[in-house]
């Protein structure tokens, strides 16, 4: 079953930090809301629960209605994300909040030639880089892109060079982004400097706002 994620930026008040909180609706438990939130794992939440910031307001079918700081959201299974403040899930923004999840990593949820999947920043990584399992989900035809050999902790082990037509955080958008596709596993998919180079980054603790510049 395909997740609808919604990635949303909020303020605690007026004295609080503005924060980056992802939220997937994996799917319904009958009147009760299967959410992930921030990553994490899946929590049931019936009508007037609340986790972690999110409080569901009603449920129907196949979606929900939540409620994050002072902004309500509706989110429906099969959705592709989008961000509090949009309308009808824009994809037309300049800027993107994340906030440190555990181990102090940049953990959000996005999109890849419109294929949901997640994120984690690493500007240590030349190009945004992707598992061949990543790059099939998001229809890349790999490998027709340039072959590469590519270090890793297990050695070194094959790769392609890509152009990936589009990449989505929030409701920001890249195109023609640099990438690479590598033979294996990976937890995740490497937001690498491909994507980063196109924003200025400030870090204050925890958290971090990339603004676009182009």
């Amino acid at each position: 079953m395909k997740a609808a994620r919604l990635l949303l930026v909020w303020c605690m008040g007026p004295f609080g930090l503005a924060w980056a909180q992802s939220v997937a609706l994996t799917g319904m438990l009958g009147s009760k809301a299967l959410l992930i939130v921030d990553g994490g794992e899946p929590r049931s939440l019936a009508v007037g629960e609340s986790y972690r910031g999110v409080k569901v307001i009603s449920t129907q079918g196949d979606s929900a209605v939540v409620e994050i700081g002072t902004q309500i959201q509706t989110l429906r299974v099969g959705d592709s994300p989008t961000s509090v403040g949009s309308q009808g899930g824009g994809a037309n923004g300049s800027k993107v909040v994340l906030t440190a999840g555990g181990g102090g990593h940049f953990l959000t949820l996005g999109q890849i030639n419109g294929h949901t999947t997640q994120f984690v920043v690493d500007t240590g990584a030349t190009f945004v880089s992707m598992s061949e399992q990543d790059a099939t989900l998001a229809k890349i035809n790999y490998r027709n892109g340039q072959r590469i050999s590519m270090s890793t902790a297990n050695g070194v082990v094959p790769g392609w060079r890509v152009k990936l037509n589009a990449v989505r955080v929030g409701d920001v958008t890249v195109y023609d982004v640099d990438a690479v596709v590598t033979a294996g596993a990976m937890p995740f998919v490497l937001l690498g400097n491909s994507f980063l180079s196109r924003f200025q980054m400030t870090r204050t603790n925890d958290q971090m706002v990339l603004e676009k510049r182009y």
